[in-house]
């Protein structure tokens, strides 16, 4: 969320830097909007002083014997006009937090003009993709082949969309969200949290989902209560500080949760239905970070490591890249990709996004810390996966597959799983 008034004094600036992601800042109607809020704010301060002024007039009437009928007649006045330019000031502020809600973050100067991955810069690419002497197959394949994946009960249990993981699957799963969290706490000094899976409309709109992308959410109510599930553990983990004031001494915060995660992926129908590139319900590893906001970008390059040590410690071939202004999420100003490599598509596919949302995110949460002069200030916030572990589990085991069908796992993981190979059969061996 935007301040209103930087917008403004931003004027063509702002138009310009919207203007690459795609969205057109209608400036007249939030100089209008604005303009309208402050006047009808001085008006309603004007009347009730004079109304505060009338009634001490009738007071001190009354107490002399003298007519106050007039005076309580312009009292009664100036309440109605009062409760008037109070109502009308409740729909302009609506109206106003509406479009504030719905523009998007100023995009960075240093991401690529363009509107899609087509126009994404790489940065780096780490390892080498695995050369095969066979045709390799895909994690779909390989997981029903060893039994340790089974997308037709998933699907009879909920529909398209769903996984079912067992035996050696299952412990890989657990092993890969246990390997990630103790990187990120051992290693990386994020705090674990436990956090509610289910959330507040409120608690939504502070991270950006809402209102814009209420369609991606699945919603539950019981009664008159509302609430929505998660699309990742950022919404919680950032809410955490929600309305609050942070010691400047304990910036930067670290967080880090291994959650489920749930999205109606509502138009992306068609695309990555197979297997589990793009699912209704995974489970992730998410990182967060609030600090100075003039130690951001530094914090941004730190978090882009810690996601990409996750990947190194599995050994994975994998790329980054800078996503072009017209690409990156709606909260988001900068946003790095990973992705990782894919055998069966011969491609890199993401597995993490790391970005920098500025303030935006702590302005719609109303999230602070002090300045040097004591006052509050905005913080900045940033969060990455780190990682999926659904993408993680296909990666692995597309990159790992031998010709006789086996897994071979990465050395990181055997202290988790106490096995080493998953057999043709499923069978974990040594």
């Amino acid at each position: 969320m935007h301040d209103a008034r930087a917008l403004i004094d931003m004027g063509a600036e702002a138009v310009r830097r919207l203007a690459r992601r795609g969205y057109t800042l209608d400036l007249s109607e939030l100089e209008s909007l604005h303009s309208r809020r402050n006047q009808n704010i001085r008006s309603a301060d004007e009347l009730r002083a004079e109304s505060k002024r009338v009634a001490s007039e009738v007071q001190q009437t009354a107490k002399q014997g003298g007519d106050i009928t007039k005076l309580k007649e312009r009292a009664r006045e100036l309440k109605d006009q009062i409760r008037e330019i109070e109502a009308g000031q409740e729909q302009i502020e609506a109206q106003l937090r509406d479009l504030l809600l719905s523009i998007p973050n100023l995009p960075d100067d240093s991401a690529p003009d363009g509107d899609s991955e087509e126009f994404a810069v790489e940065v780096r690419r780490v390892g080498t993709p695995p050369a095969f002497s066979f045709e390799p197959k895909d994690h779909v394949d390989l997981g029903e082949a060893t039994g340790i994946l089974d997308f037709g009960r998933a699907t009879k249990l909920s529909g398209p969309r769903f996984a079912v993981s067992r035996g050696a699957g299952a412990a890989l799963e657990r092993a890969l969200a246990t390997l990630f969290l103790d990187l990120h706490t051992r290693r990386h000094g994020y705090v674990e949290y436990a956090v509610p899976y289910l959330v507040t409309r409120k608690t939504m709109t502070g991270t950006g989902q809402l209102p814009k992308f209420e369609e991606d959410l699945f919603k539950t109510g019981v009664a008159d209560r509302e609430l929505f599930l998660i699309p990742t553990a950022e919404v919680p983990l950032t809410n955490l500080y929600a309305d609050e004031i942070i010691p400047p001494a304990e910036l930067p915060l670290a967080l880090t949760a291994h959650t489920p995660c749930f999205r109606s992926e509502a138009g992306s129908y068609g695309r990555d239905t197979r297997g589990l590139i793009r699912q209704h319900q995974f489970a992730k590893v998410e990182i967060v970070r609030l600090v100075e906001p003039a130690e951001a970008d530094a914090e941004l390059e730190k978090m882009i490591g810690h996601a990409e040590v996750c990947l190194k410690e599995l050994g994975l071939a994998y790329r980054v890249i800078k996503l072009a202004a017209g690409d990156t999420g709606f909260s988001a100003q900068l946003t790095y990709d990973i992705e990782v490599w894919i055998p069966s598509q011969n491609t890199y596919r993401e597995i993490s996004s790391v970005s920098n949302f500025g303030t935006f995110q702590a302005r719609r949460a109303n999230i602070r810390t002090r300045g040097e002069d004591g006052k509050p200030k905005l913080v900045a916030t940033l969060n990455g996966s780190g990682l999926p572990v659904g993408r993680t589990l296909a990666a692995l085991l597309e990159q790992c597959q031998q010709q006789d069908g086996s897994i071979l796992l990465p050395e990181s993981l055997v202290p988790y799983l106490g096995f080493r190979r998953i057999s043709a059969d499923g069978t974990p061996e040594a």
